[in-house]
């Protein structure tokens, strides 16, 4: 595109080029500034790494020029400031690992490039393919109905990991289902408010003060709470299921705009994790080292078998302080897979500090902002709905990662959207992105003349 070409083009997507050059520059001064700082010289993969950021940011922005040219200005560079983030972070844990073979873990960052390939490819396929997101409200049974078995599948297909089963393995791939089921559902339920939120809307006996629905209009939520509570119990899979739940009130109370909804959905939330927290040893044993993890450093704890992982990252959160201990100057590798899982978001915390981490979460909530100001500007009801359910997904599952490696609340072991290693992860949060930006593009077209 020549500079004369770009001067012509929209507003929004001179911003977003701009945003996204900044976003590529700031993964490639990481990458660098890893490999100085581990090794005393430039990484190796400088080149390739610089090389397949630029293309990772160029493509889906040309891709948007053409065919979504009103879309959301902010969602792709901070989709694409994340991934980058994410994947500076496991370059300096490959290198920590890669000193430390006792370990035994394999190298992730390279793959992640792939996966991020990968995920930038599905993103751009379904821009290119979904012209109108109101399409997906016609298959919207068909969509729970696959969502419910992919669900469900790793229960009697799955294989048991890190002590849940949400994961399916393919041969030398593994598949986490959930992280394609909480877009699924968000969809499902979109439509399914859609028509039946003025009957979910009527009012009921008033409890407490408490204006309660209609008993038959509470078999949706009821049947949703049992379906999160035999995932927790089959699956042992606490992050999905409360992720599962929390999307469905979510939305129902944005559909309804009736607190009741939420009261019922809190109260059963509440009801359901401390009866399955009693009774499933695997749960169980995550509201133990919850409730006291440095337990797992005593005598008592050893023998008990506790994990001393949530006690391990909080001494990383500490001893990282206001600004941390440098990039690369941490010592990550004390919880073992911190690439792989949840525990990623120590690594910031220890080598970039407090303020990392709050830069971090900024850009999580700046990203879950743009969608919710996509569902206000958006006309259609489902498409409203379908960006409140995207954006609640997000926030709902930084929410139980972070909480759980700070110990706000027990360890769920989901992976961090866009940070964490996990294709199947990355590859569905570069779905949400075209949903979001489709939806900001259909939105903003009805808004504007032609």
């Amino acid at each position: 595109m020549t500079f004369a070409a770009l001067a012509r083009a929209p507003d929004r997507r001179r911003t977003e080029a701009w945003l996204l050059a900044l976003a590529v520059l700031i993964a490639d001064f990481g990458y660098a500034c890893t490999g100085l700082s581990m090794t005393g010289r430039l990484p190796g993969g400088l080149a390739g790494f610089a090389i397949s950021m630029f293309f990772v940011a160029l493509v889906p922005h040309l891709v948007l020029r053409r065919f979504a040219p009103r879309a959301d200005p902010l969602i792709l560079p901070l989709a694409t400031l994340l991934t980058g983030i994410g994947l500076v972070l496991l370059h300096r844990l490959d290198i920590t690992y890669a000193q430390t073979p006792r370990l035994k873990i394999a190298e992730a960052a390279s793959g992640q490039l792939v996966w991020t390939v990968i995920g930038v490819a599905v993103c751009i396929v379904i821009l290119l393919v979904l012209r109108d997101h109101r399409i997906l409200q016609r298959y919207i049974y068909l969509t729970m109905v696959v969502a419910l078995v992919l669900l469900m599948a790793p229960a009697f297909f799955g294989a048991d990991m890190y002590g849940a089963k949400r994961w399916i393995l393919l041969g030398p791939l593994s598949l986490q289902p959930g992280e394609f089921v909480k877009i699924m559902i968000s969809v499902f339920f979109a439509g399914y408010l859609t028509v039946n939120r003025d009957a979910l809307a009527l009012a009921g006996r008033r409890v407490l003060g408490v204006q309660l629905p209609p008993g038959r209009q509470l078999a949706p939520i009821f049947t949703i709470w049992v379906i999160s509570l035999l995932v927790l119990i089959f699956e042992r899979d606490l992050g999905t299921s409360l992720i599962f739940f929390g999307v469905f009130v979510i939305m129902l109370y944005m559909a309804t705009n009736r607190t009741s909804w939420v009261v019922c959905g809190l109260l059963m939330a509440v009801v359901g994790a401390a009866v399955v927290g009693s009774l499933e040893p695997h749960v169980h044993g995550r509201v133990t080292a919850w409730l006291d993890p440095m337990r797992a450093f005593t005598k008592e704890g050893v023998a008990d078998g506790m994990s001393d992982q949530l006690g391990q990252a909080l001494f990383s959160f500490g001893s990282g302080g206001i600004s941390g201990t440098g990039l690369g100057q941490g010592h990550p590798e004390l919880i073992g897979f911190a690439g792989n899982s949840d525990f990623i978001l120590t690594t910031v915390g220890e080598e970039l500090g407090l303020a990392g981490v709050m830069v971090v979460l900024m850009l999580y909530v700046l990203l879950a902002q743009r969608g919710l100001r996509v569902a206000l500007t958006a006309r259609d009801p489902f498409g409203k709905l379908l960006a409140v359910g995207l954006a609640g997904a997000l926030l709902l599952q930084v929410f139980v990662v972070a909480g759980g490696v700070t110990g706000l609340i027990p360890l769920t072991g989901k992976a961090l959207p866009f940070l964490a290693k996990g294709g199947s992860s990355l590859v569905a949060n570069w779905v949400m992105v075209a949903l979001l930006l489709r939806i900001s593009d259909h939105a903003q077209r009805r808004r504007e003349p032609a």
